[in-house]
């Protein structure tokens, strides 16, 4: 959900059980266009999991970081731009800052987080 102080998208954990078991999922939560909406991100590699609990730690919500990029391809001299995503959280005592990379989980999910930041 934005934090409507600063603006800034945050990452929620939300439980789910599977098998017996209880594990996060990471979701963006917004409105467009009146719609309750919310895109599911994903670290890139299943290491990242373990990575996402540091970043979160006790929390339940973190910064959803966007890093732009631009590629230029020198044969067709096309610009290619686009949006890579992070999770971050501070660490209160000391300001370190925790991060790790996620992407969207499915197409769907890219076409909302870019609606939530348009």
């Amino acid at each position: 959900m934005a934090n409507k102080d600063t603006n800034k998208l945050l990452v929620e954990r939300e439980t789910y059980e599977k098998d017996g078991n209880t594990y996060f999922s990471h979701v963006v939560k917004g409105k467009v266009r009146g719609k309750e909406v919310k895109a599911t991100v994903i670290p890139h590699d299943v290491g990242g999991y373990a990575v996402l609990d540091i970043v979160f730690g006790e929390a339940l919500a973190a910064e959803l970081v966007l890093k732009p990029y631009e590629i230029k391809d020198e044969k067709t001299k096309r610009t290619v731009k686009g949006n890579t995503y992070a999770v971050r959280s501070v660490d209160e005592a000391t300001g370190e800052i925790y991060e790790c990379p996620v992407k969207p989980f499915r197409n769907s999910d890219k076409t909302i987080l870019a609606m939530l930041i348009g």
